[in-house]
């Protein structure tokens, strides 16, 4: 699929475009996976357990000192299409100093399954890392990572409700909560969205569950798109809704790392 214009006049092929529109872009990947291979040589942690049977289907397990408040999880983004949880281990600084133990699923990527089987491997991680952590849960995902946790406390989640119960918190960093106009981009000949499948995995065109906690954050300096669908999740729920000043996609999610930053005690301060 070409350059794809909707009706609106919006380009869906640029809309999602992240890489080429920030200084430096390219170089990212590279830098998330030396803070990250450095973040794990000094951490207390559990590495590659499994949830499935697919060799992605693995979490890392980092460890706070002393007994764990509850259960952070830290999910990757990527498009559903790429990354996995070796490229953002020291993410869980920040949560693992306010005390909680902090889990990070790799997931199976598309086109080998659909979307909807992701949000499946979310849940599963979650559960399995809810057996070796007593307590609250908390949730928090960046871009694709973003829309799966929202998912994880939407109406329709595939959380057990036994887990379910126990989240109290979520925080979708630069989430995709409306995949349909992801249908009008190149993406999905991997994707393979059809308009039934964008909308059941579209949290912002349901509702929340529960009491859940959940705030939406955004780079002041992102995307439109990922503006209006930080603001979009924010309307439809009734959440929060943060602008993050002078953060864009790519840097957003440094704030995790630091015990102090606003983004981090949203997520795991009391």
């Amino acid at each position: 699929m070409g350059s794809a214009v909707a009706d609106t006049g919006i380009d869906w092929e640029e809309a999602f475009v992240n890489a080429g529109r920030i200084d430096g872009g390219e170089t990212y990947p590279d830098l998330w996976t030396d803070r990250a291979e450095a973040f794990r040589k000094s951490a207390s942690a559990a590495f590659d357990i499994p949830y499935g049977d697919h060799d992605r289907q693995v979490f890392d397990l980092f460890h706070p000192a002393g007994t764990p408040r509850g259960l952070a999880v830290i999910v990757h983004g990527g498009y559903w299409l790429r990354f996995d949880k070796t490229f953002w281990s020291d993410l869980a600084e920040g949560a693992l100093a306010h005390g909680w133990a902090v889990a990070m699923p790799s997931y199976r990527l598309a086109p080998e399954v659909r979307i909807s089987e992701i949000s499946k491997d979310i849940a599963s991680a979650i559960a399995a890392a809810g057996e070796r952590v007593a307590g609250p849960i908390r949730l928090t995902g960046h871009s694709a990572g973003g829309h799966l946790v929202t998912r994880m406390v939407s109406e329709s989640t595939p959380l057990l409700k036994a887990v379910a119960d126990r989240v109290e918190r979520v925080v979708s960093i630069s989430g995709l909560h409306d995949l349909r106009p992801l249908r009008r981009n190149s993406m999905n000949e991997a994707l393979r969205l059809d308009a039934d499948e964008a909308a059941a995995e579209s949290p912002a065109l349901g509702s929340k569950r529960g009491k859940v906690d959940v705030t939406a954050w955004v780079g002041a300096r992102e995307r439109p798109e990922f503006l209006r669908q930080a603001a979009l999740l924010a309307e439809a729920w009734n959440i929060p809704l943060v602008a993050d000043p002078g953060r864009h996609h790519f840097n957003v999610i440094d704030g995790l790392k630091d015990p102090d930053h606003p983004l981090c005690r949203a997520f795991a301060a009391d």
